[in-house]
């Protein structure tokens, strides 16, 4: 089971960036597909975006089409969030998932491989 840590949340003003890490451990990173969810408050988890294995194929939700990019460095067991234009409905905790289920059109999650999450918040 891979352990995985976020980083690289905070608060910033609407129409700021910020980039968010996971840092994966160990040997078998590269064989497996990564996904970005996010839970704001009250609300349920949601996905974000995902990334294939070798990174060559990514996949967005609609509300962050065009200002969220996905990538991963597979020498550094790490996947990156690139946030961009944020939004005040961007605000919540964003977690990163392990070895889910990766399509073209599609990212369902491993139940067993989350991070522990990181706070974004966006003020208006």
């Amino acid at each position: 089971q891979v352990q995985l840590v976020e980083s690289g949340g905070g608060l910033v003003q609407a129409g700021g960036s910020l980039r968010l890490s996971c840092a994966a451990s160990g040997r078998t990173f590269s064989t497996y597909s990564m996904g970005w969810f996010r839970q704001a408050p009250g609300k349920e988890r949601e996905f974000v975006a995902g990334i294939s294995w070798s990174g060559s194929s990514t996949l967005y939700a609609d509300s962050v089409k065009g200002r969220f990019t996905i990538s991963r460095d597979n020498a550094k067991n790490t996947v990156y969030l690139q946030m961009i234009n944020l939004k005040p409905e961007d605000t919540a905790v964003y977690y990163c998932n392990a070895g889910g289920s990766y399509s073209g059109s599609n990212y369902v999650p491993s139940l067993r491989s989350w991070g522990q999450g990181t706070q974004v918040t966006v003020s208006s």
